[in-house]
C-alpha cells in the first residue's frame, strides 16, 4: 500500500482550506485516509502570512517509514525544514526556435 501525504480541500466556494493527510494513493482527493498530520489555510491573514499547523513528529514517523510527499506537501514541509527544500520548477525559455527540417 503506497502511502502519500497530500493536501484534502476543505472550506467553502472561493475560501479553501486544506488538510495534510496521510492516505493510500489509489484513494480519492478527499476519500478515505489514515491520519490528519496537520492543515494549511493559503489565505493570508490580517498579518499578511499564511498559516500552516503541523504535527511535526508524526510526518516525520510517515515520511521514516517511506510515504512520499506531494509537490505541494513538499513545498510546505521544505519550508517548515522538516525536509530539504525542493528545487523551483524550470521555466522554458522563450525564444526562437530551432529549424526542425534541416536543409540539404
Amino acid at each position: 500500500m503506497p502511502v502519500r501525504l497530500r493536501l484534502a480541500r476543505f472550506g467553502r466556494k472561493n475560501l479553501p482550506f486544506y488538510r495534510i493527510f496521510a492516505a493510500d494513493s489509489r484513494s480519492p482527493r478527499d476519500g478515505k485516509h489514515i491520519e490528519i498530520l496537520g492543515h494549511f489555510d493559503p489565505i493570508p491573514g490580517k498579518d499578511g502570512n499564511k498559516h500552516v499547523g503541523l504535527n511535526i513528529e508524526r510526518v516525520q514517523y510517515w515520511l521514516s517509514v517511506g510515504a512520499q510527499p506531494t509537490k505541494t506537501v513538499a513545498r510546505i514541509l521544505g519550508q517548515a525544514a522538516i525536509i530539504p527544500k525542493p528545487p523551483p520548477p524550470q521555466s522554458e525559455q522563450k525564444g526562437p526556435k530551432k529549424d526542425l527540417k534541416q536543409k540539404k
